[in-house]
């Protein structure tokens, strides 16, 4: 019950405070272009509560899951000759009014990723962390096409590879698929394919294979002697002694048989690669030198590399949702391993804050960077939709049809309830247990 109350709370926060961005985008560009606004409403359906400033119905309604900005004239059947109703406005204007919405979204997902790489956030991995096979699952698929700890993936359903992320994301949405892995052995190439296994619940791919990743500094014992030598959060550990370290038991290992003996240890921070010097404390025989180690990465910046590297991962999931949203048009992934809908959001948001505000602001992040995708996507009703008539009517010089106009909305209409039923299904589908669906 309590997870259910804190999911329910996270989401009606989280969603709010995206829905009222993206309504806002829309109300202040609506009003710089001097259009009669009518309502600004957060929810849909039966008014809850609200206040009245100018002409502008501020309000909360019922329904949470979404938002609107009435325009004056919006409405093509009550169009008037006032020069303030939105269809009477350039359509140049009225695109920047429908752009503006987005373009909040994408502000605010920006803003939330800055804020939590400023305030720092543990990643498993590094975003940098290179292709090279740390550890194979016994009998999985990878295991079967016989890649092993230590090779270098090159290359991927024919496409080079230098970062781990990519191999992951094909594997991930590939279940079931034949996919052509090129890879490095002691110097000499291979190529074999590995065949994902479908994880049933999610539908997503699983090759049971996990990259190396080099152990981390995640916290510092006071007074301790990795402090006294210079050791920060963050750093990544690579060689002890000219020796490349293997992983974190290995450091902990090597650390532990040499108490009293001055270490060399190589580190990387940032770009920086730098050699620290530390002695080891003597601790009933055991070498300790005051360090919380492991292959989590601390990602922790200063505000413009933050605003840099939030815009750089921004990108990053907009490429990747359209990458899926391809796989899923060609058959080649499952929709429910990619669509999530209002449970699923919602239990997301409660686990999130539940670890932690840092994480829900992340995921918020993420959520707002994806409504902006979907909403800029050319489907009538949203958005994109609707700048696409306007720049169809802008290439023929002359607005389309009402009658036309009204029925493309009505289609529209149709498939996002359509959308909207196959997500919430989809939900269903992930956290309902087996054998209380039909057909489960």
């Amino acid at each position: 019950m309590l997870n259910l109350l804190s999911n329910t709370a996270a989401f009606v926060f989280a969603l709010g405070v995206i829905i009222f961005v993206h309504e806002a985008g829309h109300l202040i560009a609506a009003k710089y272009f001097d259009v009669r606004t009518l309502t600004f409403s957060l929810g849909f359906g039966k008014r809850l509560w609200g206040f009245q400033r100018g002409e502008t119905d501020y309000r909360v309604s019922l329904v949470p899951l979404g938002g609107y900005v009435q325009l004056g004239g919006e409405d093509p059947s009550e169009v008037s000759d006032d020069p303030r109703e939105f269809l009477n406005k350039p359509r140049w204007q009225r695109v920047i009014v429908y752009l503006a919405g987005p373009a909040m979204n994408v502000i605010l997902a920006v803003g939330l990723v800055a804020v939590v790489f400023m305030v720092g956030i543990e990643v498993v991995g590094s975003p940098d962390t290179p292709p090279v096979v740390g550890t194979v699952v016994e009998s999985s698929p990878a295991a079967v096409a016989g890649l092993e700890p230590g090779d270098r993936i090159t290359s991927i359903s024919g496409r080079e590879v230098s970062k781990w992320e990519e191999v992951r994301f094909e594997f991930l949405t590939s279940p079931e698929q034949e996919i052509a892995v090129g890879y490095e052995r002691a110097g000499a190439a291979y190529s074999t394919s590995v065949t994902p296994i479908k994880v049933p619940k999610y539908g997503v791919g699983d090759a049971g294979v996990f990259p190396k990743m080099l152990p981390r500094i995640l916290g510092l014992v006071p007074d301790a002697p990795a402090e006294a030598a210079g050791f920060e959060p963050g750093d990544e550990v690579r060689k002890v002694d000219g020796r490349v370290v293997a992983g974190t038991d290995d450091f902990v290992s090597y650390v532990s048989e040499r108490p009293g003996q001055s270490l060399e240890v190589e580190i990387k921070r940032g770009d920086a690669i730098l050699t620290l010097a530390v002695v080891p404390q003597d601790q009933d025989g055991v070498g300790r030198i005051g360090v919380n180690i492991g292959a989590v990465a601390y990602e922790r910046y200063g505000p413009i590399e933050a605003l840099g590297r939030s815009v750089a991962f921004n990108y990053q999931i907009t490429v990747r949702t359209f990458q899926v949203l391809g796989k899923i048009f060609s058959g080649k992934l499952a929709a429910k391993s990619a669509l999530s809908g209002p449970i699923e959001i919602a239990a997301m948001s409660g686990a999130a804050v539940r670890s932690g505000f840092r994480n829900l602001l992340y995921l918020m992040g993420i959520i707002s960077i994806s409504i902006a995708i979907l909403n800029l996507l050319p489907i009538p009703v949203l958005d994109g939709g609707q700048i696409f008539i306007l720049m169809v009517e802008s290439l023929r010089r002359r607005d389309l049809s009402l009658r036309f106009k009204e029925r493309v909305n009505q289609v529209g209409f149709l498939m996002i309830v359509m959308l909207m039923i196959v997500v919430l299904y989809f939900d269903l589908v992930k956290n309902v247990p087996e054998g209380l669906l039909p057909g489960s």
